[in-house]
Order: structure tokens, then C-alpha cells, then sequence
């Protein structure tokens, strides 16, 4: 599937380098036609039947995570986000800085030490630091430099019931999927873009869709999953296990409708479960693909993603073969 190698790689958004080495590496071994831009999106080629429209798949290479911003006295590194992270999953997580992968770890100030007032709230991120065992700040900033990149260290681990965890499994899922379709060469025409810097504002996305100028653009993701206890029905968004989720709108996107029931019923006829994903918040590539020059067609598939935008990540292994499954019937299916 790629999906383990992927999601350990670090590639934090404007730093996909690992990501697009990676992938670079396994186009050239299926021998798959593809272009590098200048902001470093991945545009490949699939090469095949030539539709009368122009077909655009999209995933995104970056990842959510940290950049250091200083060092002080004693050695410990402070920072900040880079995209969309909860601070309260930063406490107690390894992390890896820079292009040595300087193994830390993200600490606070004891509880012990901490005042009634402190204590059993969340943490700001002002509030905490990178110990990397270093006692002084010229012994650190010997192997971590201010704008080092940080990404969370965490293994790809199957259990459960074809259950899989992992970091950024938002988007090497779509990175996967669309690694394997290249590979199986099927003969349909369309372009694989993979792209740069999605989590801080769907950046690479829309230089390449300029690019390409789709007709039509399926966008693949990892997206919320809320199936957890004490989450009301209503705002479970999707859910694990229930297959592939196909969004109506969010907050960038209204997805084109008649491309969302003919999705509806390619699942139905082939027998490939799927859910509409129950949420408008939040939004992916489509956002300006949708724009792009004369305009495209767009539709985001997803794969449901359990504690998304952290280290432990969680999916259904059936989910992602249905999401793959049905993307190649829905490719088949554009004239």
C-alpha cells in the first residue's frame, strides 16, 4: 500500500522533501511520466485512453506539525504550530527536529509545581518546550537551528480489526491511493498531483490546477472521523468502518452535485460501501481547485481518520479499500 513508509516520513508543510523523494522514487521505478514544479508539487502523468475530458486526482504531501522559533538558556526549544494542531495533544509527544531528526520531547511544568488555578487546564503552547537533553543553549543550537522543522515521531501500527495507526494518515492516505493506481496503469487518462503545503492554506494545490486545467478533479483525503462515545449522533461526521466518505460541502467547497449522486450510485452498483460525510466544517485542495481558470468539477472522497491531525492517527483498512476501489470505477465512468 506505501501507506507505512509514507506516513513515516516527516514532511510538514513546506518541508515535503522526504514525502516527494519518496514518491519521485517509485514513479521512476513504474516508469510514470511526471513534471516538479516550482513550489514542488508532484504532477505524474497517467498515460492512457484519452477522455474528452481532462481528469485531476489530488493529494496532499505535507503533514501538521511544529517549527522551533527559539532557545533559551538551559537548551530547551520553543515553538509554534504549523497548520491545524490541538495543543493539547503537544504534551508528553516525541518529536523529531530537523534534517538529523534530533530525537525530543515536548515537556511543560510538572503538576506538582503547578497552582490550583493550573491545574486540569489544557496547556498553551506558550506554555511548553522541546527537551532534547541539552544543558545549555550553545549545545543545542550546535544541532537545531531557529525554522528547523519538528514532526512527531510515531510508527505505523496495525491492530484491532484491520485497524491501522500512524501519523499524517491526513493526506498519505491519498498519497497511497494514488501511488497504486499509477502502479496498476490502468488505461484511463488523467493526471495524479501531489501537493504542497495544503494545511497551511491550499497553497501548492492551486498553482497545479493551473497547471493541469482539470475538467474534472477528485480530491482524496483522510478526513474527521467523531464515531467516539459522547459525541452526539448528529455530529459523528463520518464514520469508521462505514467506507469511503463523500462531502457535500465544507468550508471551501461546495461539491458539485450531479458528480456526487453518480459516485452514490458507482457505489451502489458495484456493491461498495459509502457514507456522506455529515459535516461542513473544515476543507481540503477543492477549495481552489474548484476556481481554477474556466472552473472544474470537484468532488472530495475521504477516507474517516479517528484523532486526525495528531500522532495517532486511526483508520479502517476496509475503509481504504473501498476508497481505492471506487475511485477506479469513478475514473472509468467520466466521458
Amino acid at each position: 500500500m506505501f501507506l507505512k513508509e509514507l506516513t513515516e516520513l516527516s514532511g510538514v508543510s513546506g518541508n515535503e522533501y522526504e514525502v516527494r523523494n519518496f514518491i519521485k522514487k517509485k514513479l521512476d521505478e513504474i516508469e510514470c511520466s511526471y513534471t516538479i514544479d516550482k513550489l514542488g508539487n508532484i504532477i505524474a502523468h497517467n498515460i492512457g485512453n484519452k477522455k474528452f475530458r481532462t481528469i485531476m486526482l489530488a493529494a496532499h504531501m505535507d503533514e501538521v506539525g511544529l517549527i522551533v522559533t527559539d532557545i533559551d538558556d538551559n537548551g530547551f526549544i520553543k515553538f509554534k504550530s504549523v497548520g491545524g494542531i490541538d495543543d493539547r495533544i503537544l504534551i508528553a509527544k516525541v518529536v523529531e527536529i530537523g534534517e538529523n531528526k534530533i530525537n525530543g520531547v515536548i515537556g511543560s511544568k510538572p503538576i506538582h509545581l503547578m497552582s490550583k488555578d493550573e491545574r486540569g487546564k489544557p496547556l498553551d503552547i506558550d506554555n511548553l518546550y522541546i527537551d532534547i537533553g541539552s544543558t545549555s543553549k550553545n549545545e543545542t543550537k550546535e544541532i537545531v537551528n531557529i525554522g528547523d522543522y519538528i514532526s512527531f515521531k510515531s510508527n505505523y501500527i496495525e491492530f484491532g480489526e484491520n485497524m491501522v495507526k500512524a501519523k499524517a494518515l491526513d493526506d498519505r492516505i491519498g498519497c497511497s491511493i494514488l501511488l497504486r493506481l499509477l502502479k496498476e496503469k490502468i488505461n484511463i487518462d488523467f493526471y495524479a498531483v501531489f501537493t504542497v503545503m495544503e494545511e497551511v492554506g491550499l497553497i501548492g494545490a492551486k498553482v497545479a490546477a493551473n497547471n493541469v486545467s482539470p475538467d474534472y478533479s477528485i480530491i482524496l483525503e483522510g478526513t474527521i472521523s467523531a464515531d467516539m462515545p459522547e459525541v452526539e449522533e448528529h455530529e459523528k461526521v463520518t464514520r469508521i468502518g462505514y467506507g469511503p466518505a463523500i462531502s457535500i460541502m465544507d468550508r471551501t467547497t461546495l461539491y458539485d452535485l450531479n458528480l456526487v449522486k453518480q459516485i452514490q450510485n458507482i457505489s451502489k452498483l458495484n456493491n461498495i460501501p459509502y457514507q456522506i460525510r455529515q459535516g461542513t466544517s473544515g476543507g481540503n485542495d477543492a477549495g481552489v481547485i474548484h476556481t481554477t481558470k474556466s472552473g472544474s468539477k470537484v468532488v472530495s472522497i475521504s477516507v474517516p481518520c479517528r484523532y486526525i491531525h495528531s500522532p495517532v492517527s486511526v483508520i479502517s483498512k476496509l475503509d481504504y479499500e473501498n476508497t481505492y476501489n471506487l475511485i477506479i470505477k469513478v475514473i472509468e465512468s467520466i466521458e
